[in-house]
């Protein structure tokens, strides 16, 4: 369990409040193209990661990895980000909208996707939408990241979240295996691929932009490589 403050965005109101996260689950392969899918895959093959059985597939986490802190530890030199969108289920008031970064350590990401996934805090930015005010145009929503490489900030990322499959969907598709997604869940909802390929990379900033209602949520963090 580990505690965490936001701004909780509603319409034109806001509240900050903490709230008790007891569990994270981070959904993988999410993708609706299985092209695209396909693409993720040979992209992670080069890393050696061998993809898993069937689609989409969730992996469990120590909520406590969770954080909103702006620097972060790793162990070694092998970690990245990837920008996610991220659903918070609230028990007082249902589901609310951010943004994550799955930050993952590369090396042993190649031989076990479970171990690197608990290995790495999981910067989110500590602001929320309700689920409801953007439903209804879900798939305009757009995820973008940058790396800063040789002291320039390159883009790393970029496209709409209509590449992943659809909130409901993944839900729906974790309650098939017998899960639910209860009240103190974060789930973080699958990534886009990467401009130029994974690598490692310390400073990784990222952004959910609802065009609609022309709002951003947006965060970074900076990585302190530890020795191994």
């Amino acid at each position: 369990m580990t505690t965490l403050t936001f701004d909780f965005q509603a319409g034109d109101a806001a509240e900050r409040r903490s709230i008790a996260i007891g569990d994270l689950v981070i959904a993988g392969w999410t993708g609706r193209d299985p092209y695209k899918v396909q693409e993720h895959v040979e992209e992670l093959r080069l890393l050696g990661v061998a993809p898993p059985a069937s689609t989409p597939c969730f992996y469990r986490a120590g909520a406590s990895l969770l954080t909103t802190a702006t620097a972060i530890d790793c162990l070694g030199g092998e970690s990245s980000g990837e920008a996610e969108f991220v659903i918070l289920v609230a028990e007082d008031s249902g589901w609310w909208v951010g943004a994550g970064s799955d930050h993952t350590d590369r090396k042993v990401e190649s031989y076990s996707i479970p171990v690197s996934k608990q290995l790495c805090p999981k910067p989110v930015a500590p602001t929320l939408w309700r689920f409801e005010d953007v439903a209804d145009h879900w798939d305009r929503l757009e995820l973008h990241a940058w790396v800063d490489e040789d002291g320039k900030r390159v883009p790393y990322q970029a496209g709409s979240v209509a590449a992943m499959r659809d909130p409901r969907d993944i839900a729906a598709a974790y309650r098939a295996l017998g899960h639910e997604l209860a009240p103190g869940t974060i789930m973080f909802g699958g990534t886009l691929p990467v401009i130029g390929g994974i690598r490692p990379c310390r400073d990784f900033s990222f952004e959910l932009r609802d065009p609609i209602r022309g709002r951003t949520i947006t965060h970074g963090y900076a990585a302190r490589w530890l020795a191994d």
